[in-house]
C-alpha cells in the first residue's frame, strides 16, 4: 500500500548501519521536525514526507522494513504498520507485540497485498495497518499528500 517513495530506498540501505545521533537527518531522510510527536517511540525518525490517507511514516531505522512504522497527521499518531512476507505466512508467522501505542485504541485494521512489493520492500507482502482514527478520518488525511498509484479507493472490492 505504502510506496515508501525514494527516501525511503536510502533509509533502507542504511537500516543495517550502528544507529547515529544528532539533529542531522541521514543522507535520503527527508528533513526532520524540530518536535518529535507526541507519542510516537523516541528513537523513531521521519522515513518518509506525508502520503495521502496514510500520513508522514516515522520508524527506528534498526526495525526497516518490517516494522514497526508509525503514521503521524498533524503531529499525531494514525497508525502503527508491521509488513509479513508471503515466506512468513506459509512457514506459521506470529506477531505478539502488535497493540496500539499507550493513549491510543485500534479503530480498525487494513490490510493490503503487495503482489510484486513496493520500494523499501520488494517481494510480495502484505502491509497491515492497525488505524487508530475511523476510515472517515483516515480519508481526510494529507489531501495534499502523495498519491499512491496503486491504492484501491478505501473499502474498494478486489
Amino acid at each position: 500500500m505504502v510506496r515508501f517513495i525514494t527516501p525511503l530506498a536510502f533509509v533502507l540501505a542504511v537500516a543495517g548501519m550502528p544507529a547515529f545521533s544528532g539533529a542531522a537527518p541521514a543522507p535520503g531522510l527527508p528533513p526532520q521536525p524540530a518536535v518529535h510527536p507526541a507519542g510516537i517511540p523516541a528513537d523513531a525518525m521521519l522515513v518518509s514526507p506525508c502520503i495521502a490517507t496514510m500520513g508522514e511514516h516515522w520508524a527506528n531505522l534498526k526495525d526497516l522494513p518490517l516494522g514497526p512504522i508509525y503514521g503521524v497527521w498533524q503531529g499525531k499518531p494514525v497508525f502503527t504498520e508491521i509488513m509479513v512476507s508471503q515466506a512468513q505466512l506459509r512457514t506459521g508467522f506470529s506477531y505478539a507485540n502488535i497493540h496500539a501505542l499507550p493513549g491510543y485504541t485500534i479503530d480498525h485494521i487494513d490490510v493490503s497485498f503487495e503482489p510484486n512489493g513496493h520500494e523499501g520492500y520488494p517481494i510480495p507482502h502484505y502491509d497491515i495497518h492497525a488505524y487508530y482514527v475511523s476510515p472517515a478520518v483516515q480519508a481526510t488525511i494529507c489531501p495534499n499528500g502523495i498519491p499512491d498509484p496503486a491504492l484501491k479507493p478505501m473499502n474498494a472490492p478486489g
